[in-house]
């Protein structure tokens, strides 16, 4: 039987380990006679859950305790709006300010608009977004309402190769950032930021779940129109359960948590994924036949565009790739191309089959 490698952007690859358990754990959890998915998410058990996955990612991410980890609903797109309905309260009339590296920055943007003045602090538009603008062509607005960056364009494949620092680099601006597609792939100091968020589906679990953490000072800032389910200081207050939350999404993630720390955390992900890019990277950069068009200093670690030079053979190439057990390897509709999605849980083994099959289709249609 061929093995499987899935490749898709997100939903993504879960770890076999995860799925496996939760499988064995599907219709009695621990003895309780229940499926997660039919338990109170205010009973003992659900309970339970909630927390060890609430301390896991603590440990995982060495997140200060002055910082909040709240589990949300409503995404990484959701929460473009979330973010200044819940900053924007105290002071409506500051300028937000973006730099725009891409197609997720970008809908930030447009979402952020709605309630708030929007300034372009600095582009990429320009490179086609194949770079992250360096910091010294920041444009930043004086006393900006915060800063919103993105560390990682799941669809163009770019990622801050650098940390930008609270005041240092935003003015004393809070600075926001999206990490949906590479959280948890790489070490991160989480005081040099005051608002971390991201979707699960990627790198955490399932879609449904989106995670937020947010340094305390910055809670009971929000808009008169935040939704009460959407305010964060709400959602604080109620340790995440001032409404029904994704209870089956918080467990799968507790399970990618546990077996992080298993692997040897965040430091020892990191190793692997490194290793795992360059890989891919050097056999693009080797050969005529496919491009990575991104510059070398801002190449996605997680999201890997590439194209054919030949983009006839698209199809072909695609439909024998599925042939051999790789899948969801077409690129988004927006770019073109190809994408191999390679988060902490594709292993290494998924990224050489890729690697040789790819190595093959070159030698039979040059």
């Amino acid at each position: 039987m061929t093995t499987i490698y899935n490749f898709s952007a997100g939903p993504a690859v879960l770890p076999k380990e995860v799925l496996q358990q939760a499988a064995a754990e599907m219709l009695d959890w621990h003895g309780s006679g229940m499926s997660v998915m039919e338990m109170s998410h205010r009973g003992a058990e659900f309970m339970s859950i909630m927390d060890a996955a609430q301390k896991d990612l603590r440990d995982l991410l060495a997140v200060p305790a002055n910082y909040q980890i709240l589990f949300l609903q409503g995404g990484g797109l959701g929460e473009n709006a979330i973010v200044p309905m819940n900053l924007m309260g105290k002071r409506p009339e500051a300028t937000i300010d973006f730099i725009h590296t891409g197609s997720w920055s970008g809908k930030s943007i447009k979402e952020a608009q709605k309630y708030g003045k929007v300034h372009v602090a600095a582009s990429a538009a320009a490179s086609g977004f194949t770079t992250i603008p360096p910091r010294a062509e920041w444009n930043l607005t004086p006393d900006a309402a915060y800063v919103h960056i993105c560390t990682n364009e799941t669809i163009d494949g770019v990622e801050f190769q650098f940390a930008p620092e609270i005041a240092a680099d935003t003015n004393g601006a809070p600075l926001v950032v999206d990490m949906s597609s590479h959280i948890l792939s790489r070490q991160i100091d989480v005081s040099k930021y005051d608002v971390i968020f991201g979707g699960a589906q990627k790198n955490i679990g399932p879609a449904g779940l989106t995670i937020a953490i947010v340094r305390e000072d910055l809670l009971g800032h929000s808009l008169p129109v935040c939704p009460s389910a959407f305010d964060w200081k709400i959602i604080a207050d109620n340790g995440s359960m001032y409404n029904t939350p994704p209870t089956y999404a918080i467990y799968i993630a507790g399970l990618v948590f546990q077996w992080l720390k298993r692997q040897g955390g965040v430091a020892a992900m990191e190793q692997k994924n490194i290793a795992k890019a360059k890989l891919l990277y050097d056999y693009l950069d080797s050969t005529d036949f496919y491009e990575n068009r991104v510059e070398k200093n801002s190449r996605s670690r997680m999201n890997v565009p590439f194209f054919l030079k030949d983009e006839s053979l698209n199809t072909v190439f695609l439909a024998e790739a599925k042939a051999n057990g790789l899948l969801q390897l077409k690129g988004h509709k927006s770019v073109g191309g190809m994408r191999a999605s390679i988060y902490n849980a594709m292993p290494m083994e998924g990224v050489q089959a890729l690697v040789s099959f790819m190595q093959e289709f070159a030698r039979q249609h040059s």
